[in-house]
């Protein structure tokens, strides 16, 4: 899919100055939702082109850089919140009956749902950074009727931690390359992406056990309180 994409991206570079937090924005939340859509494909590019003074408000660079993270979370955001309403709103056989119609492929929504049976709500914020997962978690959460709160805590860490990796990639490889076509770009930021991959779970992993003591310690006083 990045190859077919990446002719449709290289034109959109050419609005970064003027729409380019808009475009991050657009499609990001399509990402996010249930539509198949990469967010290597927007976010990298969005990191290269503010550090090479492409993307608005172009002059500023860190402004550029804060701004495309900002969109990037608020779009992975509004996709979430459009398929964990949908799934609670429609329910579990409705999305399993009808949702190959809309690319929720079944086998696809079942590890989904086993994975946040299997781990609970914190699968939100892990499953953000696990490829084809990363969009179907919501469903399941908007299933299980989780808090809309939570379910916002725990996706928004978690997309947001993606999206500045993603960010980060590209203003490197923009800073440090010169003349690298948005087709190369992605593919090279994507190899070292794979290449580091374990340790990005690892370290959520890390921060998912730091959250259960701290929220163990705090129900303890909270019981002993009582």
């Amino acid at each position: 899919m990045l190859d077919l994409l990446i002719p449709f991206l290289e034109k959109m570079a050419h609005f970064g100055l003027t729409w380019g937090p808009l475009l991050v924005l657009f499609f990001m939340t399509v990402e996010s939702s249930f539509i198949p859509f990469p967010s290597e494909i927007v976010m990298i590019p969005a990191g290269f082109m503010a550090a090479r003074g492409e993307f608005f408000p172009g002059d500023n660079i860190m402004a550029a850089v804060i701004l495309a993270v900002a969109c990037g979370i608020t779009g992975s955001l509004l996709g979430a919140w459009i398929n964990y309403g949908l799934s609670l709103k429609l329910g579990r056989p409705f999305l399993h009956r009808w949702g190959k119609y809309f690319f929720l492929d079944e086998a696809k929504l079942n590890r989904a749902e086993q994975l946040f049976r299997d781990y609970g709500e914190v699968t939100t914020f892990v499953c953000r950074l696990i490829p084809v997962v990363r969009q179907l978690i919501s469903i399941p959460a908007g299933i299980a009727e989780m808090r809309l709160g939570r379910f916002t805590l725990f996706t928004g860490a978690g997309a947001g931690i993606w999206v500045v990796i993603l960010t980060s990639l590209g203003y490197g490889f923009g800073t440090t390359t010169k003349g690298l076509g948005y087709g190369e770009l992605v593919h090279q930021a994507k190899g070292v992406l794979d290449q580091h991959f374990i340790w990005i779970i690892a370290g959520c992993i890390l921060l998912v056990a730091v959250y259960a003591c701290i929220h163990k310690l705090a129900v303890g006083k909270q019981i002993k309180g009582l």
